[in-house]
């Protein structure tokens, strides 16, 4: 019955948009009930994340694989951008967000605001390693696909969660000039992800820990925090135009084009509507987070990066979904996925400018580490993509 209804795409945005404020004004305000029972809470703290993630985010993401397509071919801008300005939307808001609260509690209550930076930082940091990871292992399951010259299992003895099909087989070809720019794109991550590690070690140790921090704590400093979202929207400009040169294979690819139908305005005011979803729900979620962690006593970089899950859910679903299906569209994912942390770092560094980014020493080391070494497979898996590309003749 609600998937009939989802398919009427304004009763659509009507349901997430109200499903969003609900989350935001009600779930997430009974988070804040003194005497209200911890378990009470918990199941509260459970459906915020659930209905956010699986629903909300998930229909939104939805939206903006159909519409990014539509915008690409009317503006010329890389499809993968477009995409990645949606898919990252979610990050920045969750970490810009847990910023906000942070700045807001400084005078009230320090350790407290750390506790939201901590979050903000574990978030949109953290977010990063998902979605390279997946990526990394959708190319890895295309490659396997590709040299077996058969469909394999995206996950190996789980055909529900679909099938990778070799490209020789695909209907359409994505370009060369597609595989380039997304390796290109992750180098200028990886250069990006290294700054920020040095700068935070070499120029942002806190000298006066607040009481509830134990050992080292490291921030973003602004100046930095400036310097990164420049370069980040440098980059962003420098790709901005689409490498497309598909060369059709047995025929006109036939999809849903609902949108295509519809004007250039709509469409825009349609991601608007999403994005204003994606906000409410995203803050509702933060403060879940951390009051999950104020009843648990997890710590909070844990939890942030355990939260960096919602908010690239976007991202890894529409890799997803353009690599198991032969549609060629892989080669957008691949751009879309490198420019989506692009615009991630640039929320971070949105929020090092409002002050917002602290890590401590270990989370510190060990969540850049792991960004520049999945870069680092992803940026393999991809060359061996491309490799196939030029020895093979379609």
């Amino acid at each position: 019955m609600l998937m009939n209804i989802l398919k009427n795409r304004v009763v659509k945005m009507i349901i997430l948009i109200v499903s969003a404020l609900i989350l935001r004004f009600y779930f997430a305000e009974f988070l804040k009930v003194e005497t209200a029972e911890s378990w009470l809470k918990m199941i509260d703290i459970i459906l915020i994340l659930l209905v956010g993630a699986f629903f909300v985010l998930k229909e939104i993401a939805e939206i903006i694989e159909e519409t990014t397509e539509i915008l690409s071919e009317r503006t010329k801008i890389a499809s993968g951008l477009l995409q990645s300005l949606g898919t990252a939307f979610p990050d920045m808001v969750l970490g810009i967000v847990a910023a906000i609260i942070s700045l807001s509690l400084v005078k009230e209550d320090y350790g407290l605001a750390i506790n939201f930076a901590i979050i903000a930082a574990a978030t949109t940091f953290g977010s990063n390693i998902y979605n390279i990871a997946h990526a990394a292992w959708c190319v890895f399951r295309q490659n396997v696909a590709n040299k077996k010259g058969s469909a394999v299992s995206m996950f190996p003895h789980i055909k529900q969660m679909g099938l990778v099909t070799p490209m020789k087989d695909h209907q359409v070809k994505p370009s060369l000039g597609e595989i380039d720019d997304s390796v290109e794109i992750l180098n200028v991550l990886t250069v990006l992800t290294a700054i920020v590690a040095i700068a935070m070690v070499l120029f942002g140790k806190v000298q006066n820990n607040p009481q509830n921090i134990e050992g080292d704590l490291y921030q973003l400093i602004r100046p930095v925090g400036f310097v990164i979202l420049a370069l980040s929207i440098l980059t962003m400009y420098y790709f901005r135009k689409t490498k497309r040169e598909h060369i059709l294979v047995g025929g006109v690819v036939k999809e849903e084009r609902y949108y295509a139908k519809k004007s250039t305005w709509t469409i825009l005011f349609v991601l608007f509507l999403a994005g204003i979803a994606i906000l409410f729900a995203a803050e509702g979620m933060v403060l879940a987070v951390e009051e999950f962690c104020a009843i648990t006593g997890v710590p909070f970089v844990i939890a942030g990066v355990l939260a960096g899950v919602i908010g690239c859910m976007g991202e890894m679903l529409i890799v997803h979904n353009f690599t198991v299906n032969p549609k060629g569209r892989i080669g957008d994912a691949l751009v879309g996925v490198a420019m989506d942390n692009i615009v991630t770092t640039m929320g971070a560094s949105i929020v090092a400018v409002m002050g917002g980014i602290f890590l401590g020493g270990s989370s510190l080391i060990l969540i850049f580490v792991i960004i520049l070494t999945l870069n680092t497979i992803l940026i393999w898996q991809i060359s061996k993509m491309k490799n196939y590309f030029l020895k093979t003749d379609f």
